[in-house]
């Protein structure tokens, strides 16, 4: 008898969630065995996943936002590092699938909602879409089995999320790169943000993170980033440094800046 089994017989049957444990880490699943969130039991609140580690690297462009608002809560492994290390800002979930919002409750220890936390049931594309408070930073986390969810990888969602943000804002968008529509997706975040995007790679399993500003960043200095990298490593225990250096392997720079455009990936 598996323990996969065992965890789905407890969320019920025939559901399309389920959990896996080895070697003292939680994995959920949704409707496929890709991992779609991870949790080290001995340290619930940290982020185990390279590619949830990457997408914080939104801090280099906006190192203080008041507000988050996430498409997509998975196992809530970003929203509750964000929560327990970001004390300032105030976090907005909204998850289509109630099964994954109870799940990540009682089994990835997502807290409950208060003054600076809310998850909320429903559709990300419209939550984006309706009029309502802006945000300092969106993050999109789309996947549902083995692809991404055409509602939240279309031309008009991310021109939407352009919209929906404040003033700086950065838009945090999760990829495949192994996505055979992979180059589609970019190209239409890069149409929806004229003001630049830069591609972060993950160290594995292949994720690509994108960053799309509202407004233009300008083209920082290496020497810059390697700074803020070494404050941000300090402060959060990310790290910040291998960041920098994947940040020259997808993006137009020189030896000394980072050029930030909407063609902004290196040849």
């Amino acid at each position: 008898m598996s323990l996969a089994w065992l965890w789905r017989r407890a969320l019920g049957e025939g559901s399309s969630v389920y959990i896996t444990e080895r070697y003292g880490v939680r994995s959920l699943h949704i409707g496929s065995s890709t991992i779609q969130s991870s949790m080290r039991l001995s340290k619930p609140n940290d982020l185990e996943l390279a590619y949830t580690r990457s997408m914080m690297g939104f801090l280099f462009f906006n190192e203080r936002p008041e507000r988050v608002l996430m498409i997509g809560l998975g196992g809530g492994s970003l929203a509750k590092f964000i929560y327990h290390r970001l004390p300032w800002t105030r976090i907005e979930v909204v998850e289509v699938n109630p099964q994954v919002l109870v799940t990540a409750r009682q089994y990835f220890h997502v807290p409950a909602n208060d003054a600076r936390f809310a998850v909320t049931i429903g559709d990300g594309a419209e939550r984006i879409a309706q009029p309502g408070e802006g945000a300092d930073t969106i993050v999109v986390d789309g996947y549902d089995a083995d692809s991404q969810v055409p509602e939240l990888s279309s031309r008009a969602f991310y021109e939407a999320c352009r919209r929906r943000l404040n003033e700086r804002g950065v838009l945090v968008v999760n990829l495949w790169g192994s996505d055979r529509k992979f180059n589609d997706y970019l190209q239409r975040i890069e149409q929806a943000f004229p003001a630049g995007v830069v591609c972060l790679p993950a160290e594995r399993p292949g994720n690509v993170i994108v960053f799309a500003f509202r407004d233009p960043p300008g083209s920082p200095r290496w020497e810059e980033l390697e700074v803020k990298a070494r404050e941000l490593e300090a402060l959060y225990g990310l790290e910040f440094g291998r960041f920098v250096r994947s940040l020259r392997k997808m993006n137009r720079s020189d030896g000394e800046r980072l050029h930030v455009s909407p063609a902004g990936r290196a040849a």
